[in-house]
């Protein structure tokens, strides 16, 4: 098993930082625009997340070779902290706790679907960006 070194944990550390603070003012943005009626705001962080992950794997297979700590920083840290998994079954949880079936089932389906269109959009364009 591969060991971690203190700048990788460091970064992880920063990146966690800058990324649930990003999560915190997008979502709740979200919140004041839409209502919090449905899950929105962890919708779209997690779909942008989705998004940037695909492109910025693009990125880092062929073009951009970055250290192992600035990946570490920018992926497990910012993008671990500025999506939610935990959030998102906690809302869903909510849904079907208080009889909002349909909200569940919306939550699961849209966030799960989007998700994945996200991060095919963020591939595909991050081939594209790379053929530019």
């Amino acid at each position: 098993m591969q060991s971690f070194h203190l700048a990788q944990l460091l970064a992880a550390s920063l990146g966690g930082f800058f990324g649930a603070g990003a999560r915190f003012i997008v979502s709740n943005q979200v919140y004041a625009w839409l209502g919090r009626d449905f899950a929105w705001g962890t919708l779209t962080v997690n779909v942008i997340g989705s998004f940037i992950i695909g492109f910025l794997a693009m990125l880092f297979i062929d073009k951009v070779h970055l250290s192992v700590e600035m990946r570490t920083f920018i992926i497990v840290g910012f993008l671990g902290s500025f999506t939610t998994f935990s959030t998102f079954s906690h809302e869903t949880f909510l849904f079907l706790q208080s009889g909002e079936y349909l909200k569940a089932f919306l939550n699961i389906s849209v966030s799960v679907l989007t998700g994945l269109i996200a991060v095919a959009i963020g591939i595909w364009a991050g081939k594209h960006f790379l053929a530019t």
